[in-house]
């Protein structure tokens, strides 16, 4: 014998949620999070000098890069070194005092270290860190 519905019944709700689809897209997505949050870190490729150092607090501070060949980055920006020398007063002034971060290849020549580090503590930059990789401790 079928039911059959009279006109005006309301059909009844469902109100189950199908929750295996949603699970699928959370996979999904937290599995392009994982392979694409190392790659958004970004920063200038150096080979850092490794140092029995602790590493440092993440803080948002303005980070500076030397490469090996001398070239001056800061944050991403790649600069001259006249141009550093002119333009690091204001990001000093604009970074406050989250701090400073060198990040120096190497292989840098030392001469061209010494002179980013000197136009930034004459910048009014006081709180610099060097930056280091930290020294693998064999037992």
């Amino acid at each position: 014998m079928s039911h059959r519905r009279r006109r005006g019944e309301r059909t009844p709700l469902n109100a189950d949620i199908n929750v295996v689809s949603l699970i699928d897209v959370m996979m999904l997505l937290m599995v392009i999070f994982m392979i694409t949050a190392p790659i958004m870190q970004g920063g200038v490729d150096v080979s850092l000098p490794k140092a029995e150092a602790k590493p440092l607090e993440s803080k948002s501070g303005l980070v500076v890069s030397v490469t090996q060949d001398g070239r001056i980055f800061v944050d991403e920006t790649v600069m001259s070194l006249a141009e550093f020398r002119a333009s690091f007063p204001m990001f000093a002034r604009k970074q406050g005092k989250d701090g400073v971060y060198l990040r120096a290849d190497e292989r840098a020549r030392y001469g061209i270290v010494v002179e980013v580090l000197a136009i930034m503590r004459n910048a009014g930059a006081v709180n610099v860190g060097l930056v280091a990789e930290p020294e693998q401790i064999q037992k």
